[in-house]
């Protein structure tokens, strides 16, 4: 329940905006631009502080942020992490999930794969209360749903293909 301080102190609402910016790559140009200036934000101001924020990841991996703009022109914003689709991809060294997945495997992965992306996926704002245990089950369902296939340890296959003289 708020209290009637918080209440009195909270400033309207004019939008909520939700971009894909690349880490460190906010520029006054479109997507940027466009979706701020209609609201009358400082672009230059959020620019500065998106960067700050993300100089930390790798350039052009891409960012999903949530602005709140307010109807005195002011906002604030959160970063989340890269998609978990993102770092599948990544992990795996693949373009795209495969055409038919449940058929088709685009690729494996390992269950120490789905730790390291848990671990930094349990850092999101709204994955911060999740067990790690959930958040592995739920990027292992979503390793299915592009065909990835998440097997215990890689070093089965190694072996297979060296015992069938293809390495």
């Amino acid at each position: 329940m708020s209290t009637l301080k918080e209440i009195l102190t909270r400033r309207p609402v004019a939008a909520t905006i939700r971009l894909t910016v690349p880490a460190g790559g906010a520029r006054p140009a479109p997507p940027v631009g466009p979706a701020l200036g209609q609201y009358r934000l400082n672009l230059m101001a959020f620019c500065k502080d998106f960067n700050a924020r993300t100089q930390k990841y790798k350039p052009d991996t891409p960012m999903a942020v949530t602005i709140t703009a307010f109807k005195d022109n002011t906002f604030e914003f959160t970063v989340k992490s890269p998609s978990v689709t993102w770092y599948l991809k990544k992990a795996a060294g693949i373009e795209s999930g495969s055409s038919r997945p449940g058929h088709v495997i685009a690729t494996t992965l390992s269950v120490r794969h789905i730790y390291e992306i848990a671990k930094i996926k349990q850092s999101d704002p709204y994955c911060q209360y999740m067990s790690l245990e959930s958040i592995c089950k739920s990027i292992i369902g979503t390793a299915n749903t592009m065909g990835i296939k998440v097997v215990k340890e890689l070093d089965w296959i190694l072996r297979s293909l060296f015992n069938l003289k293809i390495l």
